[in-house]
């Protein structure tokens, strides 16, 4: 069926990079409290992550006190460490119209001989402009690729909205090609002894660089300290993506052009790009059998797993109307299990949280919901002055997305 195709199409997008959760930024917007409140685990809430969160709207930031960073972990045992850095002081500027730039850089961490990333910290060169940063790994098969499209602007990167623009080859949502990533409450991560995210000889890392351009435009330049393995005993870590549907409609009471679904979807389109349309729609389509969509604060989507894999961290991303996310596995059965339950939404404290490591296999149903509120529009700087407007799935910081996220290994 070419819907079903389109929709799959859309969905390797979404897997070649879409924002996405993991230094400390400035706090900076009121509404949000000191962070969010979540609750982990393999059989229940296990665990509790955070404060307040999106409660207190006298706050003077989106997290109410900026977080200390932490002094950086002791390296392992045949740990090494590497800093590559953007290679040009960028001004990020909007590519069309509205008030986000994606930019992508190519970065080159010299490696003689295959590793594995063990740990990552990722420090934006502008905090208060960064609104997210992924790293994707590149082949050495597609370097030339990679320095090819970097040597088009002069080796100032390239405008990448969406993914990295280099093609999608070989990634999936169940194996999202992407080796770290950092969004506001990210800190240095360090992953468990036993893992580690591969990279061959020769490999680049494409970095990934969402600038809100509605904190400023001041040259930004974010580097990357890696940690690196050469071990051949550790387990290959991958990156699962469960997305869902945006649909939020204007509130009772409110109007204006972009109240309208379709003008509100024709706007991304026209900010982001001609796959926008249809990654709106194929979420629909891939989680609800349909491209007409039920609107409401709450949306989800269940996936079966196709392939057996252990769970050994989770994490969530929405954006600033997000009130609450959840991440159930085999939902509405005897072996119901909850793997992540932020009960109140903090855009500023996004780190992904390990859990005990849990088995999937085949015929298992993971369910991501995200429930948003147009209500935020009143209390969060950010937001306030813009129009209100149908929210769909958009990578704006002013649009929304709903993503689960969960690191795994395989048998």
């Amino acid at each position: 069926m070419p819907a079903v195709a389109a929709a799959l199409a859309a969905f390797a997008l979404l897997a070649a990079g879409c924002g996405t959760p993991n230094p400390t930024v400035q706090a900076r917007l009121e509404g949000h409290a000191a962070g969010h409140t979540a609750t982990t685990g393999a059989t229940g809430p296990t665990a509790s992550t955070g404060s307040a969160g999106h409660t207190d709207a006298t706050a003077s930031g989106h997290g109410a006190k900026p977080v200390v960073p932490a002094q950086p972990a002791a390296l392992r045992g045949g740990e090494t460490m590497r800093t590559v850095t953007s290679p040009v002081a960028y001004t990020p500027k909007a590519p069309t119209t509205g008030t986000d730039d994606y930019r992508c850089f190519v970065l080159d961490p010299k490696l003689a001989r295959d590793a594995f990333v063990t740990g990552f910290d990722i420090a934006p060169g502008q905090p208060q402009e960064v609104h997210h940063v992924i790293l994707f790994r590149v082949p050495p098969s597609a370097a030339a690729a990679a320095r090819a499209k970097d040597a088009e602007s002069g080796g100032n990167g390239w405008t990448c909205f969406g993914g990295t623009g280099l093609g999608s080859r070989g990634a999936s949502l169940d194996d999202a090609p992407w080796v770290g990533a950092w969004a506001p409450g990210g800190r240095e991560n360090v992953l468990p002894s036993d893992v580690g995210i591969p990279l061959q000889r020769g490999s680049l890392l494409v970095m990934q660089v969402h600038y809100n351009l509605r904190h400023g435009t001041t040259p930004d330049r974010t580097s990357v300290k890696l940690r690196l393995s050469s071990s051949t005993k550790l387990k290959p870590l991958e990156t699962m993506l469960y997305p869902a549907p945006v649909e939020l409609p204007c509130r009772a009471g409110k109007s204006g052009r972009l109240c309208d679904r379709s003008a509100a979807v024709a706007d991304v389109t026209e900010r982001f790009g001609p796959m926008s349309r249809p990654i709106v729609n194929g979420l629909l389509l891939v989680c609800n059998g349909t491209v007409i969509p039920t609107p409401g604060p709450t949306q989800s989507c269940t996936r079966k797993v196709e392939a057996p894999a252990t769970i050994r961290a989770v994490a969530g991303h929405m954006h600033l109307l997000g009130s609450s996310l959840r991440i159930e596995l085999d939902p509405g059965t005897p072996k119901a299990r909850t793997l992540l339950d932020i009960k109140v939404w903090d855009f500023d404290n996004q780190g992904s949280v390990p859990i005990p490591a849990t088995a999937i296999r085949p015929g298992d149903s993971i369910k991501v919901s995200c429930t948003h509120d147009q209500a935020w529009r009143d209390k969060l700087p950010d937001l306030k002055g813009l129009p209100e407007r149908y929210v769909v799935w958009g990578e704006g910081t002013t649009d929304e997305m709903c993503l689960g996220l969960l690191s795994v290994t395989r048998p």
